[in-house]
């Protein structure tokens, strides 16, 4: 009963909501449920409410709603000041590194007349004056979480302080970055504001956020479970729930997460009337790999095909993981014949840099030659299992990619390349039968990866190396070490296909029939929607057929 009444009291609450953005015609997030927040600000009621629902969106990093959002504030009251701070706090993107610095200080240049605000309006504008400042990003980052920890410190009853103090400590953190001091403050504050209202979009999303490595995960999953509940309108926040699903191994949640994502992308745009590279391919590649973890090749094939078709479309314009798909599709599914097909289908070869659709959600790594590299990578892994000497070429290319990064702040993406390559010889020597040389090259692969940050979705290297070393101190008879192995890997990316897969064939190899039914039946639950046919499939019910 409890449940029930909880349930219909939640009901309530968005129905009440939703008929309060039903009042403010002309738009689809007027209609939309997008949470709830207290944010009071100086302006005429219209002001207020139409900050709110800026505020909302800018929660779920909504950014384009947003913006449209803030900006009909100040067309229809120029001197609503507040409008112009949150417009400007749409141009950065502080979990990617992000800012449009240039579109921020010309709407920040509006703001000219601050004496009827209140003293925390000026902190607020302030701060984020000092995010578009002087210095490099990351310096204006630290200064601007270091102003919102004041604003925090001083009004400890203002929520938005809270979560945009949180949202700030998680900007601060780049790619390899060691401990988690920083995540776990931002994490702390969010779980606080979201126990007072679990209706803040921004708790919820930056508790996820906060949480998303394998070791704390399990810290986020009630605000997951919530997220999508509060703020169904916004892509991001159907999307977001699957950050922590995926890290758990949560397959079924992933797909259905990032298909509620897709949807609502499409009918966003379509409702807008925008171009169809503004849908969120990121949500899609999330799909497409859970589906191929549960071994459902067809569905996945079937999305590599759509985001095809609309690269096509669009002139490359929608082809942020394009390359990805294809490198994942091939090294997952181990269908070596189809390397030459599947770039080739989807038009990319090497020196095919990637063009943004206008996703503020665009990664690092589908930056800085991320195509060339992924090509490459996927081109020479499949080399490399077939003992092809073409492997030699694509490390080259893997190789030249990475001399060309000559940003500093990309050298961890150089980094990620490096590990690639060292991938490609490790298994071009396995496949020669010099385990030596595997080995010890995997061992440089390993200590260069265990320096990058913990895993966060998809494998941005696309074979996570402990899988792979698994994978080669199998063939070279080191059963017992392979295990192991797995079990890293496992930790580190539960219920991954190939590395559950992977144990249980390396426990069969040393004679522990009882764990490898056992990891095999594993395998099998995680496969129950897989497609017929599988060798894989076949080869876990034969063993736990001869268990039983």
């Amino acid at each position: 009963m409890p449940s029930k009444l909880l349930a219909f009291k939640r009901n309530l609450l968005c129905l009440g909501a939703a008929l309060l953005f039903t009042a403010v015609p002309g738009s689809l997030r007027a209609q939309a449920t997008l949470g709830k927040i207290d944010f009071p600000v100086t302006g005429s009621p219209q002001d207020q409410q139409c900050f709110i629902r800026g505020v909302l969106a800018l929660h779920s990093f909504w950014f384009e709603e947003a913006a449209d959002q803030f900006r009909e504030c100040t067309k229809a009251d120029p001197g609503f000041m507040m409008g112009y701070w949150g417009e400007a706090m749409t141009y950065n993107h502080p979990l990617w590194a992000q800012q449009d610095a240039e579109s921020a200080r010309k709407v920040l240049a509006k703001i000219t007349d601050t004496s009827k605000l209140t003293a925390r309006e000026r902190a607020y504008i302030d701060a984020v004056r000092l995010l578009y400042g002087q210095g490099d990003k990351l310096s204006r980052d630290i200064a601007y979480s270091k102003a919102m920890e004041k604003i925090h410190s001083e009004y400890p009853k203002d929520d938005e302080a809270a979560c945009f103090y949180a949202l700030s400590l998680l900007g601060t953190v780049r790619p390899g970055d060691k401990g988690f001091v920083r995540q776990m403050r931002a994490g702390a504050i969010a779980l606080d504001v979201f126990q007072r209202n679990p209706d803040h979009p921004g708790a919820a999303h930056y508790v996820i956020h906060s949480f998303d490595d394998p070791e704390h995960a399990i810290l986020a999953l009630p605000a997951a479970r919530r997220y999508a509940e509060i703020a169904p309108a916004a892509p991001h926040a159907r999307h977001m729930p699957s950050h922590i699903f995926l890290q758990l191994g949560m397959w079924p949640q992933v797909t259905s997460s990032n298909l509620s994502a897709w949807q609502a992308s499409v009918d966003w745009v379509e409702h807008k009337g925008l171009a169809i590279s503004m849908r969120d391919y990121h949500s899609l590649y999330w799909r497409f790999y859970s589906e191929l973890q549960q071994g459902q090749y067809s569905k996945a094939r079937e999305l590599m095909e759509m985001q095809r078709q609309d690269m096509a479309a669009t002139n490359g314009k929608a082809s942020q993981y394009v390359a990805q798909m294809g490198a994942t599709y091939l090294i997952e599914t181990q269908q070596w014949d189809l390397a030459g097909k599947i770039f080739s289908m989807v038009g990319l070869n090497y020196m095919v840099h990637q063009t943004s659709g206008g996703s503020s959600a665009e990664h690092m790594s589908h930056r800085y030659g991320g195509s060339d590299s992924l090509v490459a990578f996927a081109k020479g892994y499949a080399a490399a299992a077939t003992g092809s000497s073409e492997v030699a070429s694509n490390i080259s290319a893997l190789q030249e990619v990475e001399k060309g990064i000559a940003n500093s702040e990309m050298r961890y993406r150089a980094k990620q390349i490096e590990i690639q390559g060292l991938e490609l010889e490790a298994l071009a020597a396995s496949k020669k039968g010099d385990s030596e040389k595997a080995i010890e090259t995997m061992k440089k692969a390993i200590a260069l990866e265990e320096t990058n940050s913990p895993p966060s979705g998809p494998p941005e290297l696309i074979k996570p190396p402990h899988e792979l070393f698994g994978e080669i101190l199998l063939t070279a008879g080191r059963a017992d070490e392979a295990v192991k192995m797995f079990a890293v890997s496992l930790s580190r990316e539960p219920n991954r296909a190939r590395s559950l897969i992977g144990t249980a064939r390396a426990l069969a190899a040393k004679g522990d029939a009882k764990g490898a039914s056992e990891a095999y039946a594993e395998f099998m639950k995680i496969w129950s929607k897989a497609d017929s046919g599988l060798p894989e499939l076949e080869e876990a019910r034969k063993t736990v057929r001869r268990a039983d």
